[in-house]
């Protein structure tokens, strides 16, 4: 996850062979990687990757890489296509529906991958070279790349979500340390509305950002192994009723219905908000603000704690996964290994300020900067999100419901109520609504 979950509009049921057409083709070994595997250098042709990572602050990096890649592997030439975050997910249907025009490999969501390898889009990248040193991913980023014990994408970035503070509107105010409950916030906040006059904490209405608060009540919006549509339960509304506590009390601005996001991210670089929850991604903006002209000023700590004693945050990221149709499995293998090996990483991570999935590519210089550090030691306690196809879908109601709820338009109850109802009707028709 980056900058929030988009709205996406959801398909109807589509043909699953038709991601395959012109794809396994030839014999019996076409698709195992045993030709990437024995003699790499010996692979040839051509890789399309869709990358869509930010075309202004990431993408210069990544091409950087495809250019190194093509330096080791000579006769592999990547066609490199930037497509915008927000469009890719439709987009990478569309072509492999139709078996024309989808890329051999795509930087994928995690929230997408299940949903494309149950739709038989993307290729099983177990026991290929895609996966080199697999035992040196992190387990969340993994999970997030596996559907029915299967892995469908080799994780490239990964993310979580933290509290960030201004440790000098703190000071002023007499908060000695970060918070670390929602009650905890609700009080820091009142003393540095008191004693500064800037606002307290910042909750973005983006469904994404409120898993913190259903985490916090150990709750989830499902529960797979049950097949239970959770998020309208006691404890997930519970959690939803603290975001809401925190506007109504003023601890929180109440978010703008539109463009919430940046808003208070304006305000929090400006020094006209204390507190907010988000991740590295929003980092580098953050560092433009006149309050964080001195980067020591910005804090970070993990997200803070619900009623149980629960911290947690969920596990963002980017996988690249393999088309099932592609015409080059054995280029596209070492390409998606190249890119995700740790040398890579580090480099993006040292470039872009992205963090790594591979434990190897924590080096002294990743952890040297204080946001990577801070987000690689939240990583211990984020979740990785549901593995199921509409994992990435299930955002499209949660996220009307989610913002009318904290603009107080929407009572927390007949949000959650409407959003279970929503999802049992068309998109988990075989789970049962808890309550």
């Amino acid at each position: 996850m980056r900058r929030g979950i988009s709205a996406v509009i959801a398909v109807g049921a589509l043909a699953l062979g038709a991601a395959a057409c012109g794809g396994d083709g030839g014999g019996a070994d076409e698709g195992s990687g045993s030709k990437a595997a024995k003699e790499p250098g010996s692979v040839s042709g051509t890789v399309t990757w869709w990358d869509t990572s930010d075309a202004t602050n990431e993408a210069p990096t990544y091409r950087k890489l495809v250019s190194a890649f093509e330096k080791k592997y000579p006769k592999i030439e990547v066609d490199y296509v930037n497509v915008p975050f927000d469009q890719a997910q439709q987009k990478f249907k569309t072509a492999a529906q139709s078996g024309r025009g989808a890329p051999d490999v795509l930087r994928s969501d995690v929230g997408w991958t299940a949903g494309f390898a149950q739709l038989g889009y993307l290729k099983d990248l177990t026991g290929t070279p895609a996966l080199g040193n697999r035992g040196d991913f992190l387990e969340g980023p993994l999970k997030n790349a596996a559907y029915q014990g299967k892995t469908y994408g080799a994780p490239q970035v990964t993310d979580t979500l933290g509290l960030m503070y201004n440790k000098g509107l703190l000071k002023r105010a007499g908060v000695a340390k970060p918070p670390a409950n929602w009650p905890e916030v609700k009080a820091a906040a009142a003393k540095v509305k008191e004693r500064t006059g800037a606002g307290g904490i910042g909750l973005n209405p983006d469904g994404y950002y409120a898993l913190p608060f259903l985490y916090g009540e150990k709750s989830d919006l499902v529960d797979v192994a049950d097949k239970k549509i959770t998020i309208a339960d006691a404890a997930s509304l519970k959690g939803i009723e603290t975001a809401v506590d925190l506007v109504r009390s003023g601890a929180a601005p109440k978010p703008a219905g539109t463009d919430g996001y940046n808003s208070l991210k304006t305000d929090f670089k400006n020094g006209e908000l204390a507190m907010l929850i988000d991740g590295p991604w929003a980092t580098k903006e953050i560092f433009g603000g006149a309050a964080y002209r001195d980067r020591a000023n910005l804090g970070i700590a993990p997200v803070p704690a619900g009623s149980t004693g629960v911290a947690g945050a969920p596990v963002g990221g980017h996988n690249l996964a393999v088309y099932a149709g592609s015409k080059n499995f054995d280029a596209a293998y070492l390409f998606v290994k190249f890119m995700t090996d740790a040398a890579q990483q580090e480099t993006a991570a040292t470039s872009v300020g992205v963090l790594p999935t591979r434990k190897s590519a924590y080096t002294e210089g990743v952890l040297a900067d204080p946001v990577r550090d801070a987000f690689h030691r939240a990583l211990a306690t984020a979740r990785p999100r549901p593995a199921i196809p509409q994992g990435g879908d299930l955002f499209t109601d949660w996220l009307q419901h989610y913002t009318k709820i904290l603009t107080l338009k929407e009572g927390p109850k007949a949000g959650l109520d409407a959003t279970a109802k929503a999802w049992r009707t068309t998109l988990l028709k075989d789970y049962e609504i808890q309550r």
